[in-house]
């Protein structure tokens, strides 16, 4: 698995249990930082996880404005985290391309969550940059 996706998935798992734990997204990210008795965190993981704290606002508006016939609160707590990690890599990453983050959001999506997610995360990440992207 390549470094950047690796990235990806740690901070998907950082952004979940954040999540879970009812806790501060920053401080947990500090703390897996700090351990030693895990892999090292790639700076594109500390990226993501910072980004998505410093934007959570907008990208939690963003994904209730497209997130059809579901609630933020009411998302697949992994497809949440998922979501706020891909809309901040699309918004605010200039050097990954949105085809990148789209299928690496959808290979998450895929890998843990349910069988409706893949389809569901590429839905609203679609319609995040139909949105907010201006066209090429």
């Amino acid at each position: 698995m390549a470094a950047r996706s690796k990235a990806r998935k740690r901070a998907v798992d950082i952004l979940y249990e954040a999540d879970l734990r009812g806790g501060d997204r920053v401080e947990l990210l500090r703390e897996r930082v700090a351990d030693t008795n895990t892999p090292p965190i790639n700076e594109h993981c500390v990226r993501l996880v910072e980004g998505v704290e410093a934007h959570a606002a907008r990208i939690d508006e963003l994904i209730e404005r497209h997130a059809r016939g579901w609630s933020l609160e009411r998302l697949p707590d992994v497809d949440r985290a998922i979501l706020r990690m891909a809309i901040f890599e699309l918004l605010w990453v200039d050097d990954v391309p949105d085809a990148v983050v789209l299928d690496e959001a959808v290979e998450l999506a895929r890998a843990l969550s349910t069988d409706d997610s893949p389809a569901y995360v590429n839905g609203v990440l679609g319609a995040v940059l139909d949105a907010e992207v201006p066209a090429g």
